[in-house]
């Protein structure tokens, strides 16, 4: 391919990428690509396709030249039920407004020699999107729908080389870019008795919490990786990527703690691959989000300063430990098949269920399937099905006295199917 036809496709893959609401560990995907969400995820010590930037870069070494195109249709199903509020917000309600969300990505890996490559990977987190059109705060003064959208776009290029014949490092930089809405929060903008208990207005910037379109935030990191076959058949991987430093979302610097800062977490993991057979490999990592990091997202609700201040209240997320198994068949020589399961242990405590409304990414369990077809021409397509099943958090004095006291139950479960094509 013509170096002029690789800058195009690059953009294009850029532009065209929209990474909406895809979220099942947190707001982070199980994993990057279709062969690896069909295995749970399980990716740091078994690259697939050019993808592997994502999840550990040094495994892109070890997948020659390759390029991938995929697309995702994800539907989550949320909801939230409130009870023993007595300011009026008891109800059950449907978060669906918007369902359906198309997801694509793209890879391309070019080997320079036999020991080094060079590539980029475009893919989207995002997991932050509600829409009641039943507004739960309409009894506050809040109009129209009530929700959030979050989407974060990283445009990855990589480098990556064998440094002997066992071990390989790579590093990544993610170019990254996130956009912004939020509508029917009027009440956190406002001193109305029921939310304030006749108290200061709750954000530190009125005009910048709600309703205000979308916002765009840019920024940029890293990831660095390593691979390494410690025996016939065995495979371990590592990779880690500190907190990524974002501008600041200024239309909603009222909302977000910091005047509107949204940085990326830190995350890293550790995985293992190992080939039982010539047919048959089963993969195993272990991740860590670190939510808490990020103000914006783990801070409490109920920190007593203003929303949108230095150190403001958050979603109150906790760190997230993901657990991803999966297994791959080679059937014969043209078909692969693949399953996986993917735990983690939820991150929105039993307190902090009221603002999580807006960001209900309740689920826990996960079930992936999916095969390889590989065609005459040596191309493929592959194909996954994840399923999160349905998962409930209870609140526990979810909901400050000052604002009538009781529970916010929060529900949710996903579906995804995913079809890449690579050569």
């Amino acid at each position: 391919m013509k170096m002029n036809k690789v800058v195009v496709t690059l953009f294009a893959a850029g532009v065209l990428s929209s990474p909406l609401a895809f979220a099942t560990n947190g707001y982070f995907p199980i994993g990057y690509g279709q062969s690896n969400e069909a295995m749970g995820g399980a990716s740091m010590a078994l690259p697939l396709d050019s993808l592997a930037a994502a999840n550990n870069p040094a495994g892109m070494v070890m997948l020659g030249d390759r390029i991938d195109f995929g697309l995702i249709l994800f539907r989550p199903d949320r909801s939230a039920k409130v009870s023993g509020n007595g300011a009026g917000l008891n109800g059950s309600y449907d978060g669906n407004g918007k369902e359906n969300f198309f997801i694509p990505s793209f890879g391309y890996n070019k080997m320079l020699d036999e020991n080094t490559s060079v590539g980029v990977s475009v893919f989207g987190n995002g997991g932050m999107n509600t829409q009641y059109d039943t507004n739960p705060l309409a009894v506050w003064g809040a109009t129209g729908p009530l929700g959030i959208n979050l989407e974060q776009l990283f445009i990855t290029p990589s480098w990556a080389k064998k440094i002997n014949s066992s071990t390989a490092v790579g590093v990544a930089v993610n170019l990254v870019r996130q956009t912004f809405s939020a509508t029917g929060l009027q009440p956190f903008a406002c001193p109305t008795v029921p939310l304030c208990g006749g108290g200061p207005v709750p954000s530190s910037d009125p005009a910048n919490v709600t309703n205000n379109g979308d916002d765009t935030s840019t920024g940029y990191g890293v990831r660095v990786g390593v691979t390494s076959n410690v025996s016939p058949g065995v495979t371990l991987g590592w990779s880690y990527q500190p907190k990524t430093r974002m501008t600041k979302f200024s239309k909603y610097s009222g909302l977000f703690a910091g005047q509107g800062s949204f940085d990326i977490p830190a995350n890293y993991g550790a995985g293992i691959a190992v080939k039982f057979t010539p047919e048959t490999t089963v993969a195993f990592d272990l991740t860590r989000t670190l939510y808490s990091g990020v103000p914006s997202v783990g801070n409490p609700g109920a920190t007593p300063t203003q929303l949108g201040s230095d150190n403001g209240p958050g979603f109150g997320w906790r760190d997230l430990t993901a657990f991803k198994l999966g297994v791959s068949h080679a059937y014969d020589s043209s078909l692969t098949v693949r399953a996986g399961i993917n735990h983690n242990k939820q991150q929105i405590p039993t307190s902090e269920t009221f603002l999580n409304v807006v960001a209900p990414g309740v689920v826990q369990n996960h079930l992936s399937l999916g095969a390889t077809w590989t065609l005459a021409d040596e191309s493929e397509i592959s194909v996954a099905y994840v399923h999160a099943f349905e998962n409930t958090v209870s609140g526990n004095n979810s909901i400050a006295p000052t604002r009538g006291g009781g529970e916010v139950d929060l529900t949710m479960a996903t579906d995804s199917i995913g079809i890449s094509y690579g050569w």
